[in-house]
């Protein structure tokens, strides 16, 4: 995972779901067709391709999809 916009791809090519960049910094609950199973998908697909594992509670916490990504490939 290179980018925000990377990730943003994967959720719109994987799920369908109907975001482009501009939602990166929007809350979870707003973005257009979010669910929680969206957001299970997400973490299992985070942790899949960065070979680690991504704590839930701090992902619940994060709020965004930007958020998230900064989660995903901190070091």
């Amino acid at each position: 995972m290179n980018s925000i916009e990377e990730l943003i791809a994967l959720l719109r090519d994987e799920l369908g779901l109907p975001i482009g960049p501009e939602d990166a910094t929007r809350s979870l609950d707003e973005l257009p067709g979010w669910d929680s199973l969206h957001l299970l998908w997400l973490i299992t697909s985070l942790e899949k391709r960065t070979g680690r594992a991504i704590s839930i509670p701090d992902v619940l916490e994060a709020g965004s999809l930007a958020a998230v990504y900064r989660l995903a490939v901190a070091v």
